[in-house]
């Protein structure tokens, strides 16, 4: 099967996005798995596809794999580059794009200068929407990993996170801490583990660790769910500028009940075939 694709980034968090509109695409887990594979395959922290919307009131369905094959629910800088691609490709002239995930539909705005903005619906905290195993819904919670006992906030932005705050990022254990707190037992879904510096009420550092993946150049997901954590625990105001490996991200959340808002560039990297 001879596949095309595009690959594109948000941030330096890198995809390989398919369009499985114009082309037919069924791809196993070992094929997911070959194409992320950055010496053998294309390289990439996840795969997109483009799908035909399966209901009426969405324009796509999107799908997202991680780099060990697993399919996700939600993903914010690929959410990004969806928008980018679909117009880019002709699929759209659209400025505004609704879009089927895994996690519930989600509104893709495009500017004039070619940033986009994510509504990523509300953020998600009750422990069983997350998924995470506490008895009743808090700010913060107690997680025990070998032995020691972290602080953390636990937000689910249609994927699960759970977000500490360190005192720097650049000496953040997050190599050996965030695998812990991945598969820890009390995220029966496994969870990405966000490092969080504060700079001030409207700007912070963050690191992340993604289930899947390892430690990625920017997550959306995760900028947003830090930034919930941190609004939540009155450390952060309603619009917060994120500092990731690979660029910023702007943040806003207004209403505990109200949408996060994400904002940020797409970049396409080259277009090309791959015999499967």
């Amino acid at each position: 099967m001879e596949l095309k694709f595009t690959k594109m980034h948000g941030l330096g968090n890198d995809f390989v996005v398919i369009d499985a509109v114009s082309q037919a695409v069924d791809l196993s887990g070992d094929q997911y798995r070959y194409l992320a594979d950055r010496r053998l395959g294309i390289g990439c922290d996840q795969i997109l596809l483009v799908e035909v919307a399966q209901s009426d009131a969405a324009d796509f369905r999107y799908r997202i794999f991680n780099a060990d094959g697993g399919e996700v629910e939600q993903c914010g800088n690929g959410a990004r580059c969806f928008a980018k691609f679909v117009r880019d490709q002709g699929l759209t002239n659209k400025d505004s794009i609704l879009v089927e995930t895994k996690s519930g539909l989600i509104t893709l705005n495009v500017h004039n200068n070619g940033e986009i903005t994510v509504d990523m619906g509300p953020a998600r905290l009750e422990p069983a929407q997350i998924p995470f195993q506490a008895d009743t819904m808090a700010d913060h919670y107690n997680l025990d990993t070998g032995g020691d006992s972290i602080d953390i906030g636990a937000v689910s932005i249609g994927n699960p996170h759970a977000v500490m705050r360190v005192d720097d990022i650049d000496t953040a254990p997050v190599a050996t801490l965030g695998p812990q707190i991945e598969n820890h037992p009390r995220f029966p879904n496994r969870v990405n583990a966000g490092f969080m510096q504060i700079i001030d009420r409207s700007h912070i550092r963050l690191r992340v660790w993604e289930r899947g993946v390892g430690e990625t150049q920017a997550c959306g997901t995760g900028a947003c769910a830090a930034v919930v954590s941190g609004i939540l625990r009155g450390w952060l105001d309603n619009q917060v500028t994120v500092d990731l490996q690979g660029g910023q991200l702007v943040i806003q959340w207004s209403l505990q009940s109200g949408p996060v808002l994400m904002t940020g560039a797409a970049q396409s990297v080259f277009e090309g075939t791959i015999q499967l």
